[in-house]
């Protein structure tokens, strides 16, 4: 009996009779032993949720100071993104890989009149046959000495494209590959020109015939080498890389390929206006936002700076003094306009589609502007020439450099550990809103202040009020219907809307899609009806938080896989789902709602874009450049698999739906 009063009088007790509610100080230890009943086991003691004081402090902290950590956190965000232009956030390229780590390879292209004669043909049969000539390519493939073949497709559209005036798309691809002496037939490499019916791109036409002719009387080949000229820009490409491939992502219909070569390791797009150049400009978006390894970027900016070539990055030259503040504004801008690019998730050329098979690829464009120093097709050749020549020293793919970053210049590039912590702070910014609507559901009757003039233990907390399931389901099933609607509706119902309304199939998908954006602000009055009367004064805390759990979770993920869409969202959206209330200056709230929606940040980044571009837009410039803009983001998911357009109206849009049904929550 002695024994068992010590064991029990000797432990940590916690219980009702040591501390308690009360808050009394605990009895010392001691001997602690009854004549008339045995002892009781003591309580554990309590942790900091656990204990009703503790959290109830801890509510009142986190509701104090949530409001000033959201708006501290929001700031730090943008200014971290902004000083991402700036050094040290910004980082000189170097090159990783260390097969391509040098540039000391000699250039034998010398076929600059060759290339322009071939151009001249190319343009003279492509105006005679008013289509691709295909007969005369693979004729001129033949002679240089490639094994040639040719690959014809055709697509429906799901709607006519009104931009470049198609519906009913057909062409033919012809490519030649030059097989590697010195292996065997087990990779490859591309060199592309599309060939679309706004562009006729003679000359880099030329330039491809001439260096594959270069490259025909070369023996150091370990790659094969593929010469494609595709037809319908972007159409033709995706047509040949699911032949090649031998898979059909989109449903295009096109003719098996009958030769392949090894397993491509990366493609060079090419794209020129003349056979008179000043600078090259560098292409690397692609579809739905992916980057090539930048190892591959760096080459071609090396073996441009060994040759004397400008190149640009959006067009922007390189800051040249990073010690003022001159250098690093002018990379904000272009920093601002690869993250637009980047949003977008339209492939920026033909090496977009390539990204999507695991193959790094560039598309460079030649710009014939006023500046004074001029370059011919040699020069272009060379760079191209030692570009390959190094990619044919390749033993594995691209793999060592970064696939994440941005670059506010050809030169500086920033790594993904260095903008994420953009993205987290306004991120965190959700978090705490979810966390404070979270203390205030489950602690009743804990506001921000401690309450004043009460001295001694304070009264056990009140559970919290029991929030309605039905006034949770019915706006989160209408909101996603109504999502659903958006990507179903306009392209299913265009012939309806065009037997009704005169207006053609194109326009009736832009205006169906406008329609049920705006038919989705009566969303609180639909909900009102479902919800039953007897819901608690509590739901629209529960709708807000579920509502910013979703948000955070979209944004995150978007984020992780396209920086640039999901930092763009987030910089626009969280403020107005942080602010929203039923209570407060509703309009305010409202307007604050519709300015920041997914479809206002699409017309102001479209603003901002050509502001960026020196090429600024009216309004009403920049409200059919708006509806373009919708009808091509429709187009470009159904054609390629963009998929902007789905995220946004299955995911963003319910999702904003229910902040708005939060705001006119009765």
């Amino acid at each position: 009996m002695r024994g068992g009063a010590r064991a029990f009088g000797t432990g940590s007790a916690s219980g009702p009779g040591a501390s308690g509610a009360t808050g009394a100080p605990r009895r010392a230890r001691g001997w602690s032993c009854r004549a008339s009943a045995a002892p009781e086991p003591p309580l554990p003691a309590m942790g900091l949720l656990s204990d009703p004081v503790r959290r109830r402090a801890l509510a009142r902290l986190v509701l104090r100071l949530n409001a000033p950590l959201c708006v501290l956190s929001y700031v730090a965000g943008i200014a971290w993104f902004l000083a991402l232009a700036f050094p040290p956030l910004t980082q000189r390229t170097y090159m990783s890989e260390n097969a391509m780590g040098s540039t000391m390879v000699e250039e034998q292209f010398a076929g600059g009149d060759r290339a322009r004669g071939f151009a001249r043909d190319f343009a003279a049969h492509r105006r005679k046959s008013g289509a691709l000539p295909v007969a005369w390519l693979e004729r001129t493939m033949r002679s240089v000495g490639l094994e040639v073949y040719t690959q014809s497709f055709s697509r429906k559209l799901p709607f006519p494209d009104e931009t470049h005036e198609r519906y009913m798309v057909s062409g033919t691809n012809v490519y030649g590959i030059l097989r590697a002496p010195r292996a065997a037939s087990t990779e490859s490499l591309v060199l592309t020109v599309p060939c679309g019916p706004d562009s006729t791109n003679s000359q880099a036409v030329g330039l491809l015939l001439a260096l594959a002719a270069h490259f025909r009387g070369q023996i150091y080949w370990a790659k094969d080498i593929i010469f494609l000229v595709t037809e319908q820009d972007l159409l033709g490409t995706e047509a040949w890389l699911e032949a090649y491939h031998d898979i059909n992502v989109t449903g295009m219909q096109s003719s098996p390929l009958q030769g392949r070569a090894g397993a491509i390791q990366a493609a060079v797009a090419l794209e020129l206006s003349s056979d008179v150049v000043t600078s090259l400009d560098v292409a690397v978006e692609g579809l739905n936002g992916q980057l090539p390894n930048l190892d591959l970027l760096n080459l071609f900016q090396t073996f441009c700076q060994k040759g004397g070539l400008l190149c640009t990055l959006q067009g922007k030259l390189q800051p040249q003094d990073w010690t003022s503040v001159d250098g690093p504004l002018q990379a904000l801008q272009t920093l601002l306009l690869m993250v637009l690019q980047q949003a977008s998730g339209r492939p920026h050329g033909p090496h977009g589609l390539f990204l999507r098979y695991r193959v790094e690829a560039l598309t460079i464009r030649g710009i014939n502007s006023f500046r004074q120093y001029k370059y011919d097709l040699v020069a272009v050749g060379k760079a191209l020439e030692g570009v390959f020549r190094k990619l044919n020293h390749l033993l594995e793919r691209l793999h060592q450099s970064f696939f994440f970053y941005l670059l506010p210049a050809l030169s500086r590039f920033v790594s993904i550990g260095l903008y994420m912590p953009a993205a987290g702070f306004l991120l965190l910014v959700l978090g705490l809103k979810a966390l404070e609507l979270w203390m205030q559901l489950h602690e009743a009757g804990v506001g921000p202040e401690e309450p004043g003039g009460a001295s001694g233990p304070s009264p056990p907390l009140l559970p919290a009020q029991s929030v309605g399931l039905a006034s949770l389901v019915a706006p989160l099933l209408i909101s996603q219907a109504m999502g659903l609607a958006l990507y179903v509706l306009p392209v299913l119902g265009q012939h309806v809307a065009t037997q009704h309304f005169p207006v053609a199939e194109a326009e009736a998908v832009v205006l169906t899609l406008l329609a049920i954006y705006a038919a989705g602000l009566a969303l609180p009055h639909s909900t009102q009806r479902v919800v039953s009367a007897q819901a608690p004064d509590r739901g629209w805390m529960a709708l807000k938080l579920v509502a910013l759990i979703y948000l955070a979770l979209q944004l995150a993920c978007i984020a992780l896989t396209n920086f640039s869409l999901g930092f763009l969202l987030a910089a626009t959206m969280v403020p107005a789902a942080a602010l929203t209330k039923p209570c407060g200056p509703r309009p305010l709230y409202a307007m604050l709602l519709v300015l920041t929606s997914p479809a206002a940040t699409l017309l102001g980044s479209l603003f901002l874009w050509r502001e960026l571009r020196e090429a600024p837009l009216s309004l009403a410039d920049g409200w059919q450049l708006f509806l373009v803009a919708l009808a091509q983001g429709v187009l470009e998911h159904h054609t390629y698999g963009a998929l902007l357009f789905p995220l946004l109206a299955l995911g963003l849009y319910p999702c904003w739906l229910l902040f708005w049904n939060v705001l006119f929550w009765k």
